[in-house]
């Protein structure tokens, strides 16, 4: 499995399993990467459309339907199983100093919350975690995914949601918050104007208020848990 990787300044630091949106390693990804690199942490990116053959999806009229057809064919469980295998890499590099958390986007932020809930990690950072619904059993679970419940992740956990989401709709978002917001470890924000997606400047959703302040807050977060 392919995977990128970004160093800090400093050459070593705590680690951060960084996983994509549906667009592969799109350079919003490598954006995300660098700016955690930023703030000091050893970040790695696998490529978890990998078993399909694709890095990113190219920008273009038929990137969304690309990036679809992708999800819709993806074998989970592979995809969770390589998530693990590319968090274990993490923590045995060298420059890894501190404690390994786990962040993703979009698809990635569902998947990092069933990364979370199977493995141990130090923390978790779930933006608009599309699978979530499916892992909470808040809607009928695709098949491919096993419920495993709310309180499957112990590890601190940090959920930003658009609250005006329009794949995911309010109410399945209301219903998520209703289920996590009340465990401990877990700090939860949602954004009153913001769509999916809304972290995305590449993205015809992208909420520049939003993105600035969840990311000042995930910065603070991470800063405060790694």
């Amino acid at each position: 499995m392919p995977a990128h990787l970004w160093l800090p300044a400093s050459g070593s630091g705590p680690g951060v399993l960084l996983l994509q949106e549906i667009f592969g390693i799109s350079p919003y990804i490598e954006r995300r990467a660098q700016d955690l690199a930023d703030l000091g942490y050893v970040v790695v990116a696998p490529e978890i459309w990998w078993r399909q053959g694709v890095s990113r999806v190219a920008e273009g009229p038929d990137a969304m339907d690309i990036a679809f057809g992708l999800l819709n064919d993806v074998d989970w469980a592979a995809a969770v199983g390589d998530s693990i295998a590319g968090l274990d890499v993490l923590r045995q590099r060298d420059e890894v100093t501190g404690g390994v958390g786990v962040m993703g986007f979009c698809f990635g932020g569902g998947l990092a919350f069933d990364v979370a809930a199977r493995t141990q990690v130090d923390a978790l950072v779930s933006y608009y975690g599309s699978a979530l619904p499916d892992l909470l059993g808040v809607v009928e679970a695709d098949p491919r995914v096993t419920v495993v419940g709310p309180e499957a992740v112990t590890a601190p956990s940090l959920h930003q949601f658009g609250m005006t989401d329009q794949f995911l709709t309010r109410p399945v978002v209301e219903q998520i918050q209703g289920l996590l917001e009340p465990l401990p470890n877990v700090t939860w924000h949602g954004y009153e104007t913001a769509d999916h997606a809304f972290d995305n400047p590449d993205f015809f959703l992208y909420d520049a208020e939003a993105s600035r302040l969840a990311w000042e807050r995930t910065s603070a977060w991470l800063a405060a848990t790694l």
